[in-house]
């Protein structure tokens, strides 16, 4: 039976593909042994990609500020509690002087949709970093916005863009945001961006609100079919105040699993050990590295508004310096066997 259960693992590997009741087998079984096995097929392929390396991209949250109103989110619309913050132009720029002088070659603007990041005000402060920082890469993360915004962003030197697709199930879709925010504008966009050239990035959240293992297994396919360059999964973790304050949250071990098996199935996609691993467990983000993952992001936003970025609760690193981030990251990477780089990091084709 042991044997067996190896074989599903390697079967993965080998495929890059998987079945529905080999992802229902792999997501239940008790067999540690094979779990330690998925663990170390995933950092294998890890490595054989991008060898013993852990790409630092800094990120800097711009705006508290956001239109939409999706049940699991601190910052939606309806949270009348949320503290609410735009950083200036000069805001933005000095942390990434700060995030330049302290090794960072990727900035990562993320925000919710605030209409203030006009295209005018967003094409100007992306055309900035750029001119300053021509060695590094400038990933946008403000949601969903039309093909000539994404255009302008782009030509005005923005190269990656992070849009979670949160599932790929539009029934589960439509039970996680209001009914004014469309499935098939989401994967629309994801569409659009990678037309344009930009490096991609989608994602979920393991454990939401009404997510199964077939819910799971369609995310999967979407991601093996649409080949992101990136994907961002963390555990779901309730926001006080939102619809599913009471939920219960993702588990970690479940999000390991699942950094391994999208490793499996896309060996070269690039995969952040997210801070949400690291807010529900100690060691969190290292596990995940140990998992297949190959990113962390660490926060340079600065640090007044850190904790106002509350998309879920007790999110970890809200009183940490950016130079104490980087510093901490290094030393945690390194006691795993990793080296952070300082390096862009950017996605290698196959």
């Amino acid at each position: 039976m042991t044997n067996y259960r190896h074989q599903t693992v390697m079967q993965v590997r080998a495929n890059r593909d998987i079945t529905l009741p080999q992802l229902q087998h792999l997501l239940a079984t008790d067999n540690e042994d094979e779990v330690k096995e998925l663990f170390a097929q995933a950092r294998e392929v890890a490595d054989s990609v991008y060898g013993k390396k852990v790409f630092l991209r800094g990120l800097i949250e711009i705006s508290s500020h956001c239109k939409n109103d999706c049940l699991y989110c601190g910052l939606r619309r309806s949270q009348t509690d949320a503290v609410r913050y735009r950083l200036t132009d000069k805001e933005i720029l000095d942390s990434c002087a700060k995030g330049y002088r302290l090794g960072f070659r990727t900035f990562v603007l993320q925000g919710g949709e605030d209409a203030w990041f006009d295209d005018t005000r967003m094409v100007r402060i992306v055309g900035e970093i750029r001119r300053n920082y021509t060695d590094c890469a400038i990933t946008l993360s403000l949601g969903e916005r039309s093909a000539e915004s994404y255009q302008r962003l782009f030509d005005a030197g923005a190269n990656r863009y992070l849009l979670r697709h949160e599932t790929a199930d539009a029934a589960h879709y439509a039970r996680l945001h209001p009914s004014d925010m469309s499935f098939n504008n989401r994967m629309q966009c994801l569409e659009t961006l990678k037309r344009i050239g930009y490096q991609v990035g989608c994602g979920f959240m393991v454990g939401s609100p009404f997510q199964t293992v077939e819910t799971i297994y369609k995310d999967l396919q979407f991601i093996r079919t649409f080949q992101p360059h990136m994907v961002g999964i963390g555990p779901f973790i309730p926001a006080h105040g939102t619809p599913f304050a009471g939920e219960p949250q993702g588990s970690v071990e479940t999000t390991l699993r699942l950094l391994s098996i999208i490793r499996l199935l896309h060996p070269h996609v690039l995969l952040p050990a997210t801070t949400a691993l690291g807010t529900l467990h100690p060691i969190g983000r290292e596990r995940g590295i140990m998992a297949g993952a190959n990113v962390v992001m660490p926060n340079l936003s600065p640090l007044e508004h850190r904790k106002d970025y509350a998309i879920y609760d007790n999110k970890i690193c809200t009183g940490d310096e950016a130079a104490e981030c980087r510093n901490c990251t290094e030393y945690r990477m390194r006691a795993i066997g990793y080296e952070t780089v300082v390096e862009r990091g950017d996605y290698k084709s196959a």
